[in-house]
């Protein structure tokens, strides 16, 4: 099924994409289109959401074909997929537990890692005081917030014009999620940035997505304005079996 374009050309342009553990089956046929702005791919757990994530950033092999901006990069390395403009916030944060905040920058921020832009180390310190603050903390030192924040950075560092997220606000408390939300409202809207974000969470994904895509069984069943989904209760427990909770909960 076919997720309609947000506003604007094609960022991201992912078409008939199918991963496949052994004889197993994970992803179906996905089809999704990402302009500006925000995408949420929203499912329970097992549905193929990671998959898909893993896939378009390089980690898996998959078939089918996705586009950045036009360019191919299903099946190229992640580092050339990073340079072609896509950035990955992988699910679990992923830090060295032994290296500092600071050093998990300067890794991501070295020269031809990523592209050249606006993102410096200066300028995630004055988006994320608290990582200035912790810069000398190894990465198991900090708290999930914490944590999380530096994958986003690093993803940042790489200067890129989508952002795939994978389950970013899992395990935060509600007040760090909410930071979270409003974060990627400023990335998408007064950064440019698009983002395909993944989510078990349907709070978030309606709070922060212009669009939503519904996933199951490692398919996309359903895609509609996160509005339509936000204000009918009903539908919220026709496609996923369950209802958000008011912010905070």
């Amino acid at each position: 099924m076919q997720v309609e374009p947000s506003d604007g050309p094609p960022v991201l342009e992912i078409d008939g994409l199918d991963v496949y553990y052994g004889h197993a089956h994970a992803v179906q046929g996905v089809s999704l289109t990402l302009g500006q702005g925000v995408l949420a791919v929203i499912g329970r757990n097992g549905m193929g959401k990671s998959s898909v994530c893993n896939a378009v950033a390089g980690v898996i092999p998959a078939r089918g074909q996705v586009k950045v901006r036009g360019e191919p990069i299903l099946g190229l390395p992640a580092h050339s997929i990073a340079r072609l403009g896509l950035a990955y916030v992988p699910q679990g944060r992923r830090l060295w537990p032994s290296l500092s905040v600071h050093e998990h920058l300067r890794l991501a921020g070295r020269p031809g890692l990523g592209r050249r832009g606006p993102w410096t180390i200066e300028r995630i310190y004055d988006t994320f005081p608290r990582l200035a603050e912790r810069r000398s903390n190894g990465g198991s030192q900090l708290s999930g917030g914490e944590q999380q924040m530096v994958a986003i950075a690093r993803a940042l560092l790489l200067n890129p014009t989508v952002v795939v997220m994978d389950e970013p606000t899992e395990g935060l408390a509600p007040v760090i999620v909410q930071q979270m939300c409003e974060l990627f409202r400023r990335l998408a809207h007064q950064e440019r940035l698009s983002i395909l974000l993944v989510e078990q969470n349907l709070q978030v994904a309606i709070d922060v997505a212009d669009r939503v895509a519904v996933m199951a069984n490692g398919c996309i069943t359903r895609t509609l304005a996160a509005s339509e989904l936000r204000d009918d209760r009903g539908l919220q427990r026709r496609l996923l079996g369950f209802e958000s909770e008011p912010a905070g909960h």
